[in-house]
């Protein structure tokens, strides 16, 4: 086995990956920005969640919203809720794993806020979970899903934002989610700060 060649297999097909989402998604997610900055202009705020590295990808998302991404702005109202260990172990063992993430959106999310909701699956029980209570709550959400979209794509409403990346590999897809991020980010401060 040639390692190097192994290692251009990933790149060649990480690339391939995201030639054919940039085709697919870059529509929603030019249209998931704007829907972003009008959120965060009503006084809104961004909850991201997801598992294990869409877990990651929540925190860095909020990261770059509340720090900043390439350019210097004020914070943006944003928070991960796969970060307060003592809220996901308390909810987790009181109730159920299927609930961290949608009691904490019960809990914080508002009419003006958004749900970013992210699963390579498509099926992560406590993310769909947060869909159900971000929609009782009057939030509107962006999914970041892969393969086939899972059963995420069924409960959607027809407002929310599907981002189903084309591929079924976990870790082409991860490697998409966090380009899909970065694109919403420079989106976003794009239309805050102006920009080329």
């Amino acid at each position: 086995m040639d390692l190097i060649d192994r290692v251009n297999g990933h790149f060649l097909e990480s690339i391939a990956a995201k030639q054919e989402a940039m085709e697919l998604l870059s529509p929603g997610v030019a249209v998931a920005a704007e829907r972003m900055v009008a959120c965060l202009m009503n006084e809104g705020k961004i909850l991201a969640c997801g598992n294990g590295g869409s877990a990651a990808d929540a925190q860095h998302f909020a990261a770059e919203m509340v720090g900043r991404f390439e350019k210097e702005r004020p914070g943006l109202a944003a928070i991960s809720l796969a970060t307060d260990t003592s809220a996901l172990t308390a909810i987790g063992n009181d109730y159920d794993f299927d609930m961290v993430f949608s009691k904490q959106v019960r809990a914080l999310g508002h009419t003006n806020d958004l749900l970013l909701a992210i699963s390579t699956s498509g099926n992560s029980a406590n993310v769909i979970e947060a869909i159900y209570a971000a929609h009782e709550r009057g939030m509107g959400v962006i999914a970041l899903t892969g393969s086939d979209g899972g059963k995420i794509t069924e409960i959607l409403s027809p407002e929310d934002i599907h981002l189903n990346v084309p591929s079924l590999r976990t870790c082409r897809i991860q490697e998409v989610h966090i380009l899909l991020i970065h694109a919403l980010c420079d989106a976003i401060d794009c239309m805050l700060l102006g920009g080329e």
